[in-house]
């Protein structure tokens, strides 16, 4: 079972400090074993987390930051909105990431869903269906970029005269691309068609989404062993460590159901003792799972 890490909100350190806290949380996640680093692909904070007007940095300038903090763990959004960007200058985005990175850039990406930020900024937010045609063109582009294929795309969103990607990704055979979701009939079947990890958020459904990721594996001729199934998770180990032992726990409960890795925010992140704290007593104790 991998660990990584992902940073939900900036508000706490205040500006002035923000990029030295951050760059300490990153080393020290780094340090202690992270498989991961991650950020949300948001410009306003979600209600899930806090009110918009919460510090929020943007994704891929963060994650260009890190790059430059760490020097072995994944760099990864969790998950980039397809809507957000053109599938060509995101092609380029992660490519360059996977470059100054030394080879460790993921492409996280979903359909997005948060249209208050859309509209408030003036980006484009198509309704649902249109959302996944775009992001299935996105995943066909920057798979074709990151072939060296450099024949023209014509999709029913996107053309692209000249899809050109130097320099090319260090990551072979290309950055591996997580897709984020759990929808049945269209997140899933393209995780099955084009990625090599998924994200799925806790609940009570996991198992059954899993041997529907299955069926459409079996579905499009993909061996669903290739593909590493990631969940969403909140670490919370105690200010001494005192629920590192339950965390352990309940990791093993994601292991047995098939996860290879979990993801998420770490409560007290900004003291950095959790994360300390995890690399001490919790990723050893799951590595084997």
């Amino acid at each position: 079972m991998k660990i990584g890490l992902q940073i939900p909100d900036f508000t706490g350190p205040g500006a002035a400090r923000l990029g030295a806290d951050l760059a300490t949380v990153a080393r020290t996640a780094d340090d202690a074993g992270f498989e991961f680093i991650s950020v949300m692909d948001h410009f306003f904070q979600i209600n899930m987390v806090g009110p918009p007007e919460h510090d929020m940095l943007e994704a891929y300038t963060t994650l260009g930051y890190l790059a430059g903090c760490t020097s072995r763990a994944k760099l990864v959004t969790l998950v980039t909105g397809a809507v957000y960007r053109h599938p060509g200058i995101l092609a380029k985005i992660v490519t360059t990431l996977d470059v100054l990175s030394g080879g460790r850039a993921w492409l996280g990406i979903g359909a997005a869903w948060n249209e208050e930020e859309s509209r408030g900024l003036g980006i484009p937010f198509p309704p649902v269906a249109e959302r996944f045609e775009r992001l299935e063109e996105t995943l066909q582009i920057c798979l074709q970029m990151w072939s060296g294929d450099e024949s023209p795309y014509q999709g029913r969103h996107y053309q692209l005269a000249r899809p050109l990607n130097y320099p090319k990704a260090l990551s072979a055979p290309h950055p591996p691309i997580l897709i984020g979701g759990s929808g049945e009939r269209k997140t899933l079947r393209f995780v099955a068609r084009y990625a090599q990890a998924c994200n799925l958020f806790p609940g009570p459904d996991l198992a059954r989404k899993l041997d529907v990721l299955r069926a459409h594996c079996d579905a499009e001729g993909r061996d669903y062993d290739e593909i590493e199934k990631t969940c969403y998770f909140i670490f919370d180990v105690g200010e001494k460590g005192e629920k590192a032992a339950q965390v352990v726990d309940q990791l093993g409960g994601l292991a047995e159901m098939g996860f290879q890795a979990a993801i998420g925010a770490v409560a007290g992140v900004w003291d950095v003792t959790p994360l300390e704290i995890i690399g001490a007593e919790v990723i050893p104790a799951v590595a084997a799972l």
